[in-house]
């Protein structure tokens, strides 16, 4: 081995990789602290940011949306500079643990400083260090399998989403709370997700003996990148990632965005509590906490014995999905319009829709997107996959930017914007149906150690292995 400390192979085993439950408790922790943060921001935006002077500097709902999609945009647009970072110099692991101090310093700024500007420097690192670490972390968990337990991918894919959805849950109740509380406020519910990160980087560090660390492609990345193999992978994903663009477009405001705005307006008494309108999401990681098991078990196999369901075939039902959980949310924006102050059920309902279209959009794509990357390029295809929720971030800040008048007024009544993003996603869904349909893929798995019965008795104990 290059290095005597590592594996740089996955070995030749039919269970779980070592490595994994340090992935995925890493994975836990730093989902906390994004979700966390994430959940309290665009209340934040437009209740509690100030001047340096301490006077109030709130922000529009229009403009807090236009920012928060900014951000997150940011957040996925960066996984291309991780990708780079990691694939044709220093490697995944490392790319991830020196970014993840950036992340740390990120939120940490954030509680310490409740203006603009520390709102600006507090997003940048916290995009810089999250955007950074976001396409090593998912092909790292690819790297630790090979052929003989490549059958264990989806599953471990399906608990690698599972601690993302249970780290997020428990941080969208607790940072609305600390925000709403003041005997707490912006310094502790923006302080409370650094700490969750600071452990997520130490359980990292952790396990880096466990893990299986392939080393960077240097130029042979490149290489491989513009090669005709490469670009014939990275044309034929990004003709399915237009359209997945168009799902983020839509989720992503479903956590801590315009939701969230109109949850405001909800009869929020639910089953004897009170909940802040920051906490309806929490609905979502909740859901997808139950479909994983629902669909990966129960769903898929029995849609299969009449209908085949490929990864692609599973997209696309979840695209319609997510257009039907709009029309719930228009018709919720109509009872609001009209003087009413719908239950808060109704965005449960919308909530549910959606979540079971991204249980099927969402995690296959995020294992079909590792499948489909040649060897070289995992982290950059990850990077591209990522970049579908940069795109469709874009898009929802454009729309925001252009609905906005000089005024503070709107050009788009929130009745007109959810119907709008209902019709697109249904134009996007038929589409992507009939691309889908022409899509010739080819799957690609690390290559392994050599068999143990092959390797003399010193060598398989210089591998960490029995």
């Amino acid at each position: 081995m290059a290095n005597h400390e590592y594996a740089t192979k996955p070995p030749n085993i039919s269970t779980m990789p070592p490595g994994v439950p340090y992935i995925i408790g890493n994975e836990a922790a730093e989902r906390f602290s994004f979700y966390g943060m994430r959940s309290i921001l665009i209340v934040f935006m437009t209740q509690y940011i100030v001047t340096s002077a301490g006077a109030s500097d709130h922000m529009s709902p229009a403009e807090a949306r236009q920012n928060f999609a900014l951000f997150v945009s940011a957040v996925y647009f960066l996984p291309i500079f991780g990708a780079i970072l990691a694939e044709g110099f220093i490697g995944k692991y490392q790319t991830i643990f020196w970014l993840s101090i950036v992340y740390c310093f990120g939120h940490f700024a954030l509680a310490l400083n409740d203006t603009r500007m520390g709102l600006l420097l507090g997003l940048g690192l916290i995009a810089f260090g999250s955007g950074g670490i976001k396409p090593c972390v998912s092909a790292n968990v690819g790297d630790q399998f090979g052929e003989s337990n490549k059958h264990l991918l989806s599953k471990v894919f399906g608990w690698f989403y599972f601690s993302i959805n249970a780290g997020s849950f428990i941080s969208t109740i607790a940072c609305p709370f600390l925000l709403a509380d003041p005997r707490f406020g912006p310094r502790w519910a923006f302080g409370i997700p650094g700490v969750a990160m600071v452990i997520a980087t130490i359980f990292f560090w952790a396990g880096r003996k466990k893990f299986v660390h392939i080393p960077p492609a240097g130029l042979g990345f490149l290489k491989q990148m513009f090669s005709k193999e490469g670009l014939g992978a990275l044309l034929r994903l990004a003709v399915v990632y237009v359209f997945v663009a168009v799902f983020w477009s839509l989720w992503d405001q479903s956590s801590g965005g315009s939701w969230t705005l109109q949850a405001q307006k909800m009869d929020l008494h639910w089953f004897g509590m009170d909940l802040l309108a920051s906490q309806v999401q929490t609905a979502n990681p909740i859901l997808i906490l139950i479909f994983i098991p629902i669909v990966n078990y129960g769903l898929y196999p029995f849609i299969s014995r009449f209908f085949p369901l490929t990864p692609l075939r599973k997209i696309g039902i979840g695209l319609f999905l997510t257009a039907g959980s709009y029309l719930v949310i228009w018709y919720i924006q109509q009872m609001i319009d009209a003087g009413q102050k719908p239950s808060v059920n109704w965005q449960f309902l919308a909530y549910v829709i959606l979540t079971l279209g991204e249980a099927m959009v969402s995690i296959t794509g995020l294992e079909f997107s590792y499948t489909q990357a040649p060897n070289k390029m995992k982290s950059a295809v990850m990077a591209l996959w990522l970049f579908t929720v940069s795109m469709g971030n874009l898009f929802t800040a454009g729309v925001n930017y252009f609905i906005r008048n000089d005024d503070g007024t709107v050009k788009m009544n929130d009745q007109q914007y959810f119907l709008f993003f209902a019709a697109l996603m249904v134009v996007a869904a038929v589409i992507f149906v009939i691309v889908a349909t022409f899509y010739r893929g080819r799957t690609y798995l690390q290559s392994q150690e050599t068999p143990l019965e092959d390797l003399p008795p010193d060598a398989a104990t210089e591998l960490g292995m029995p």
